[in-house]
């Protein structure tokens, strides 16, 4: 994700740290610290002087994290000065912070902003901490049914706003809030499944974004120019294995969420999770439709054999529930 400039590795650990410590800790305060201290090494990460759009990403991106910041200290006040329960106000500002639905607004143009690896990290990485922090924060009857509202917001808002984009960035940016949808049914019904679909779904993105990022693909207009067959066909297993079809790896922590929601008899929830993930996957078709019928008259040069073989492990992971089945069947 990083490159070899050593203060991008500083950024890069100081970042691992500020994750470390918001999760880990056991107060609001000293979460609210790691998250800063992992705000403050993100943004030199994204920002760049040779873009201007970068650079507009990355303030963007600071003033939306400040604000959610500002809010978790202006809840802490609240419940020290007036007494007041500020669980729902902490709560707010942490689904600012992932970018999930109706607090949404910033995700996508902040993707289109940052390279492919940033925006893996910004995918992945940067949601962690808010995550598990939200997971904390549903200690009422009230929170809980915020985060089920906010989930299926997101779910929809993830599934209707990529269907008329054409921006490959942007179109990873809705599916990234579609997912937030599944995380938050998750960090509902338990930590250790929370931790699991985060997992999951950094591994099939992250085959995803490693296939777009080596071609140098942004467009749909520049999908034709995936050099074979081999490479269309990994990227047909890694998409849909993002949007959870069977028997891809990207299904497993879907019907893991969908087993224990339905044990809670939360019908509804699932119905809307289900309806919205058949929407992703009907783009993520039109994508490999693209792929697979387009060819580019242009010559590219060949990527190289280390590459080639890092995208190829990377993609056939996506295949690994056929050789373990069973997994699917562990429960939390």
């Amino acid at each position: 994700m990083l490159n070899s400039n050593p203060s991008r590795i500083v950024f890069g650990l100081s970042l691992t740290l500020g994750i470390i410590i918001a999760v880990s800790s056991n107060s609001w305060f000293t979460s609210w610290l790691g998250l800063e201290l992992n705000l403050l090494s993100f943004i030199p990460i994204i920002s760049s002087s040779f873009n201007s759009y970068s650079s507009e990403a990355a303030l963007k991106y600071f003033l939306i994290q400040a604000l959610g910041s500002a809010m978790i200290l202006i809840s802490a006040t609240s419940m020290s000065v007036f007494l007041v329960n500020p669980s729902l106000l902490t709560l707010g500002a942490l689904l600012l912070k992932t970018g999930a639905a109706p607090v949404h607004f910033w995700f996508p143009p902040v993707m289109q902003g940052v390279s492919w690896p940033q925006c893996i990290m910004l995918m992945t990485v940067q949601k962690i901490a808010p995550l598990f922090l939200l997971s904390y924060a549903i200690v009422s009857l009230i929170t809980s049914a915020t985060v089920m509202i906010c989930s299926s917001a997101s779910a929809l808002v993830g599934a209707i706003g990529g269907l008329k984009q054409t921006l490959l960035r942007k179109i990873l940016a809705y599916s990234s809030i579609n997912h937030m949808a599944w995380l938050m049914a998750s960090a509902f019904l338990s930590s250790n499944l929370l931790f699991t679909y985060l997992m999951v779904y950094s591994i099939v993105s992250s085959s995803v974004v490693f296939l777009l990022n080596a071609n140098q693909i942004f467009h749909f207009k520049q999908l034709s120019s995936i050099p074979n067959t081999k490479m269309k066909t990994l990227s047909f297993m890694a998409l849909f294995s993002l949007g959870g079809l069977p028997p891809f790896l990207g299904f497993i922590p879907k019907l893991l969420v969908i087993n224990l929601l339905s044990s809670v008899s939360e019908l509804l929830w699932i119905f809307i999770l289900l309806v919205s993930s058949l929407i992703t996957l009907f783009y993520y078709t039109r994508i490999l439709l693209t792929t697979l019928t387009l060819s580019s008259p242009k010559l590219k040069p060949l990527l190289s054999e280390s590459t080639n073989l890092s995208i190829y492990i990377l993609s056939f992971i996506n295949f690994s529930p056929l050789l373990f089945p069973l997994m699917a069947f562990y429960q939390f």
